[in-house]
């Protein structure tokens, strides 16, 4: 289909509602928006606005007399929620993510203002929660498409989607379903961050003349993956909400390269000046090593006069071992979406470079 003739919708006097503006995904779909003219409210639950254009909102999405009272004066015309809360187990997670949807579209209900609905989920959708994590057994056909049905597993995501499928029902608006792949992108204090992660570590293999190890799996070190870079994920989100031969679908969506990690590793390592080693038969978790790294992180920040000392606001080891030791290659299709128009592209060398110069720009990362 030729992306010249789809019918895009006028943004004129649309009204976007963020939720979750703080976030990698959240904060550069609020800039793109701005950038192209909406009015933009931001919610968070401890908003910090360094978004020029943003109105931030302060709400608890768990809390509906909070919600109530911090939306009474707001009409969204557009919803985009890009926000999860980790809990200890996924029953708690399809408890509390769920509600947290139900809570803020039953809030707007009766604005009847709302006329398109974002959910951004991800690629657990397809290899199963964190404590099923694309384990033996359970393994999906890649590359990952968009019609494949559900796992037989609790999953959060699916709860997710439900209850904007229930809201949709019910108020008439039209949906959209993004599924990123692992998200690249700048966002301090973030529970999934490899990016800055992985600078982080990198800082500090090159403080401490140590090498830059790979912590993951074969798999992950010698097959085919892709990311998605968080402005990407933005172009799709809005591409998607104003072309209405796009609504009520879900899409995939990644950088549009592929690419080895065992490609990948030694370049990242050379933007820092630091030497590797790749895989060599066991997976060594970052985790276990970035937990032992307090002390040299805080040395690190005060003799570069860096502007953030807590390590766990810069790095989640945690999600970045779990998606390097998945025991199977990634790769995602994103055909769906490009049929209808869709054609935006990043270089992931690119994204991953950029993410960490904006990083040592903002005194970050030394």
């Amino acid at each position: 289909m030729d992306a010249d003739k789809i019918t895009t919708l006028s943004t004129q006097g649309n009204t976007a509602l963020v939720v979750g503006a703080t976030g990698i995904a959240g904060s550069n779909l609020a800039t793109k928006l701005i950038e192209q003219g909406w009015k933009v409210f931001g919610l968070s639950r401890n908003p910090k606005n360094n978004i020029e254009g943003l109105n931030s909102i302060a709400a608890d999405l768990l809390n509906t007399d909070s919600l109530t009272t911090a939306l009474n004066d707001v009409a969204p015309t557009h919803v985009f929620f890009t926000t999860w809360m980790r809990n200890d187990t996924e029953e708690e997670n399809i408890r509390v993510n769920s509600a947290m949807i139900r809570n803020l579209l039953d809030v707007l209900s009766p604005k009847k203002s709302i006329k398109h609905v974002s959910l951004v989920t991800g690629l657990k959708h397809y290899l199963g929660p964190f404590d099923a994590y694309a384990k033996a057994g359970t393994l999906p056909e890649t590359p990952l498409r968009e019609e494949m049905p559900r796992l037989d597993l609790p999953n959060f995501y699916y709860a997710q989607e439900d209850e904007v499928y229930n809201a949709a029902s019910r108020d008439g608006f039209t949906w959209n379903i993004h599924r990123p792949h692992t998200l690249i992108g700048n966002a301090v204090g973030k529970a999934m961050n490899m990016g800055s992660t992985l600078a982080v570590y990198a800082s500090i293999c090159k403080q401490e003349g140590l090498p830059f190890i790979w912590p993951g799996s074969a798999e992950q070190w010698n097959g085919i993956s892709d990311v998605t870079d968080a402005k990407i994920l933005a172009d799709q989100i809005i591409w998607a909400a104003t072309t209405p031969n796009a609504h009520n679908e879900a899409f995939n969506i990644t950088n549009g390269d592929v690419f080895r990690w065992k490609w990948l590793w030694p370049k990242i390592a050379e933007w820092f000046g630091i030497d590797f080693e790749g895989y060599n038969g066991e997976i060594k978790p970052l985790e276990t090593r970035l937990n032992e790294k307090q002390a040299i992180w805080t040395k690190i920040a005060k003799d570069q006069n860096l502007a953030e000392s807590d390590l766990k606001q810069l790095a989640s080891a945690w999600h970045t071992d779990l998606d390097l030791s998945r025991p199977l290659e990634v790769m995602t299709d994103i055909s769906k979406s490009r049929k209808l128009g869709f054609t935006a592209f990043t270089s992931t060398k690119d994204s991953f470079f950029d993410l960490f110069t904006d990083l040592r720009n903002q005194k970050l990362i030394h």
